[in-house]
């Protein structure tokens, strides 16, 4: 997104939360010449700080967006991704689940991939499992995180041969310095979404017991880092 459409965005969610200019800059504490000057398309002038302080006084958020020779920076991330799953994949076949990666679906006009899908024989316990190798939108990782749990169940059958008794949810979280802090910021929305942490989600993984809903940073090396839950 170039700084002509991000002040485009940032005019039009002004006018739908029905604000003027000088109202935002008040509640980001700026002027309303600072506010004037993003909408116009000179968002690069504006420190990142404050270009991210202004739109969540909108409601919104602003996230910034790296690019490097063409598509290699997506392959460099993939490679991250790749190792956080490759990691999981370890944990959860050393604990007796039969594990799939990259698992497609398109059901009920939803389309899509689940990162991870485990399944727990003698529990019938199937495990829904979303990596992140970093915390962009919150909002649409608990969206997205949800349609694939609602459709579990059947996906589930259709891989592993029998409807579960007990699904469950897990958000992996490459175990980074910035991905802890960026939890920490959003407790209050990824807290009720995951509140199952750290050791506990261990415990449960190796003697699932019911359905849980919980997070767990995992080291892109394959190890767990067994530090103190976030």
């Amino acid at each position: 997104m170039n700084d002509v459409v991000l002040g485009k965005a940032l005019r039009a969610i002004r006018r739908r939360q029905g604000l003027r200019q000088v109202d935002l800059g008040r509640r980001a504490g700026l002027t309303q010449q600072h506010i004037s000057r993003i909408e116009l398309g000179h968002a690069g002038e504006v420190a990142v700080a404050t270009l991210r302080r202004v739109f969540v006084a909108a409601g919104a958020e602003a996230i910034t967006v790296a690019r490097w020779r063409g598509g290699d920076l997506d392959r460099l991330l993939d490679e991250g991704h790749a190792d956080v799953v490759g990691s999981v994949v370890g944990v959860l076949r050393r604990r007796g689940w039969a594990v799939l990666t990259e698992v497609t679906f398109a059901e009920w006009g939803e389309r899509g991939s689940i990162d991870v899908l485990a399944w727990h024989s003698a529990t019938r316990t199937l495990l829904v499992i979303e990596v992140k190798t970093e915390i962009a939108s919150t909002e649409e990782t608990l969206r997205r995180h949800d349609v694939k749990v609602r459709l579990a169940p059947k996906i589930g059958n259709e891989r592993f041969g029998a409807w579960p008794a007990h699904v469950a949810r897990l958000l992996v979280v490459a175990d980074r310095t910035t991905n802890r802090r960026r939890v920490d910021r959003l407790e209050q929305v990824l807290g009720p979404a995951y509140p199952v942490r750290g050791p506990a989600v261990r415990r449960w993984l190796s003697e699932p017991a019911g359905s849980i809903a919980g997070l767990l940073f995992v080291g892109e090396h394959g190890q767990m880092r067994r530090r103190k839950a976030a």
